[in-house]
C-alpha cells in the first residue's frame, strides 16, 4: 500500500507533478505538472470527453472565461453561500477548515454543521490546533472565492466551471438548434481559496475540472429513452439511510430510494467511467448520498463519487452527481431581466440541469494510488493502456552497431498510431523500470536478431513477460494488446 509520501517522491522523481515555485519554496494549494503528469492528465481529460459527449448527439464542449463579473455569483448565490467554516488558531495564527479537524479528531463526518455547533464540539472535545497545539477561536465563515480587479470592475475568479455553461445557455440553445435536452461540457481550471490546502492534489486552490451541465425538461426527469440499457446494472450506493454499502440494479435504486430514471441513469454512466475507462477497482468505488445538512446550497438531490485512496486512509470525493433543479437559471433570469423559459415539444418550459463533474486533479491522485504496484525491488502503475502517459516506449540494446537506426524507424511508424516514446539512456534494465514507474504498457526492444528476421521483443509491463513479433506484426499486435 503506497503512503502519501511514497505516491508524492514517486510523483516527482518521474515528472507527474510538484508543488508549484518549489525554488521559492513552494506556493501552498498550487501544483505543476511535469511531463508525464501532463501526458496523463490529457489522456484522462480526452477519455472524459470522448465518453459523456458521446452519451447524446445534442452534448457539446464550450470554453468560457475564468473570470466572471460579479453579478454572475450573486445571481448564482455564491456570494453569499459558497462558504467554508473557519477556525483560526490563537497562538500560531493559522487557519483552518473547522470540519475536517474535527473529523480528523473524531473520525466522523461533521461537513454541513454550522459555526457554532462546530465550535462546541471544538470545546467539548478540547480540539487543539494541529500545527502548533495552541487554542483555536471560534469557528467563523469565509467566501472562498477569489476577488479580481478587472479594470475598475469587481469580478471573481470562476469557483466552478458551470457559470460559463449558464451564462451561455440561451445562446448555445439557439445555436444547436432548440433542443432538449441540452448538454454543455467545460474542462478547465477553477480556483477556490482553500483555507488549508492539503494531500497533495486532492485539496488545492487551482484546478481542472470537468463537468456537463445537462439541460432537460423537467417534466421528463423520471425517464430516460436508454434506460433500458442500464436497469439491470448495478450501483455501488451508500445512502444516508444505510449504514453499509448496498450493490443494486438501477431500476431497484429508482424504486427504494425514490431517485427519477434520467438521475439514475446518468449516475450508470458515471460509473461506468470510472471502473471501464478510468479504471478505478470496483472493490475502491462508490457513490456516497449527501444529506440535505452536507449537500452545496444549490442542489436538490446530491451523491458524491468516491474513490477509496488508500495512502489518505479511505474514501475520498472526486466528483459527483447533481440535480440542480431550476436554480441557477432562476437566478440569472431574475438578475439579468431576460427569460430563460424555452420551447419544449410546444410548451414553455424553464430548463433543469443535471451536473455531472469530477476533479480531474483528484482522478490523478486516485489513480497513482490505485494504479500502483510492487513486485520485489519493481514500482510500476497498472494504468489502463489508453490512458497510460505512453502506451510503448522503443529501445535499442545497445547505441551501436546500427541497432539505434532501426529502433528510431520503428519509433517513427509506432508513434502514428500510439503514443510512443523513444529511449536510449542507460542500460535495458534501467530503463525497463523507468517506463514501469509511469506506467507505459510495453516495451519494445531492438535487438541484433532484428537485423537478421527482422523481429523485436515486446514486454508486457504488468507480467514483465516478454515474446518475439514480426515488426510487420507489431502494430497489429499491440493494437490487440491494448484492447483486452
Amino acid at each position: 500500500m503506497p503512503t502519501l509520501e511514497t505516491i508524492e517522491a514517486l510523483a516527482k522523481r518521474r515528472g507527474f507533478f510538484w508543488v508549484s515555485s518549489e525554488i521559492y519554496g513552494g506556493f501552498a494549494g498550487f501544483y505543476d505538472y511535469g511531463p508525464m503528469g501532463t501526458l496523463l492528465k490529457r489522456n484522462v481529460e480526452d477519455a472524459w470527453r470522448s465518453y459523456f459527449l458521446g452519451l447524446n448527439p445534442n452534448f457539446f464542449e464550450i470554453d468560457t472565461t475564468t473570470v466572471m463579473p460579479e453579478k454572475v455569483f450573486v445571481a448564482s448565490g455564491h456570494s453569499a453561500n459558497f462558504i467554508d467554516p473557519v477556525a483560526r488558531c490563537k497562538k500560531c495564527g493559522t487557519q483552518h477548515r473547522a470540519d475536517h479537524i474535527v473529523s480528523e479528531f473524531l473520525k466522523e463526518n461533521f461537513e454541513g454543521m454550522t459555526p457554532l455547533e462546530l465550535t462546541e464540539l471544538i470545546k467539548q472535545h478540547k480540539i487543539r490546533c494541529p500545527k502548533c497545539k495552541g487554542e483555536l477561536e471560534e469557528v467563523s465563515v469565509l467566501n472562498m472565492m477569489f476577488p479580481v480587479n478587472a479594470g475598475g470592475a469587481k469580478a471573481f475568479l470562476r469557483p466552478e466551471t458551470a457559470q460559463g455553461a449558464y451564462v451561455n445557455f440561451l445562446q448555445n440553445y439557439d445555436v444547436l438548434r432548440k433542443k432538449l435536452p441540452m448538454g454543455l461540457a467545460i474542462v478547465g481550471r477553477v480556483y477556490r481559496n482553500e483555507i488549508s490546502p492539503r494531500q497533495l492534489t486532492m485539496r488545492t486552490r487551482e484546478f481542472t475540472q470537468a463537468e456537463l451541465q445537462i439541460f432537460f425538461n423537467p417534466a421528463k426527469l423520471d425517464e430516460h429513452e436508454s434506460w433500458g440499457d442500464v436497469k439491470g446494472y448495478k450501483l455501488l450506493l451508500k445512502p444516508v439511510a444505510e449504514k453499509k454499502l448496498v450493490e443494486v440494479s438501477c431500476s431497484d435504486a429508482a424504486k427504494k430510494y425514490g431517485m427519477p430514471k434520467f438521475y439514475v441513469y446518468h449516475m450508470a454512466k458515471v460509473q461506468q467511467f470510472m471502473i471501464d475507462i478510468v479504471g478505478i477497482p470496483k472493490a475502491r468505488f462508490r457513490f456516497r448520498e449527501l444529506s440535505e445538512e452536507e449537500r452545496a446550497f444549490y442542489n436538490k438531490m446530491h451523491w458524491d463519487v468516491e474513490v477509496d485512496i488508500e495512502a489518505l486512509g479511505g474514501f475520498k470525493e472526486v466528483g459527483g452527481v447533481h440535480y440542480r433543479s431550476d436554480h441557477d437559471l432562476t437566478g440569472h433570469a431574475k438578475l439579468s431581466g431576460k427569460s430563460h423559459e424555452v420551447l419544449s415539444e410546444d410548451k414553455k418550459v424553464l430548463p433543469h440541469v443535471l451536473e455531472l463533474t469530477v476533479g480531474i486533479d483528484r482522478i490523478i491522485l486516485a489513480l497513482l494510488d490505485t494504479a500502483y504496484a510492487t513486485d520485489k525491488d519493481r514500482v510500476y502503475l497498472k494504468l489502463k493502456p489508453n490512458l497510460s502517459p505512453f502506451a510503448v516506449a522503443v529501445f535499442p540494446l545497445l547505441n551501436k552497431d546500427g541497432l539505434p537506426e532501426k529502433a528510431f524507424e520503428i519509433y517513427k511508424c509506432l508513434r502514428y498510431c500510439f503514443r510512443a516514446m523513444y529511449d536510449d539512456s542507460g542500460s535495458i534494465g534501467k530503463r525497463y523500470y523507468r517506463q514501469d514507474e509511469v506506467g507505459t504498457a510495453f516495451c519494445i526492444t531492438i535487438d541484433h536478431q532484428t537485423l537478421e528476421d527482422q523481429t523485436v521483443t515486446v514486454r508486457e509491463r504488468d507480467t514483465t513477460k516478454q515474446e518475439r513479433v514480426k515488426i510487420d506484426r507489431l502494430i497489429e499486435t499491440i493494437g490487440s494488446k491494448m484492447s483486452k
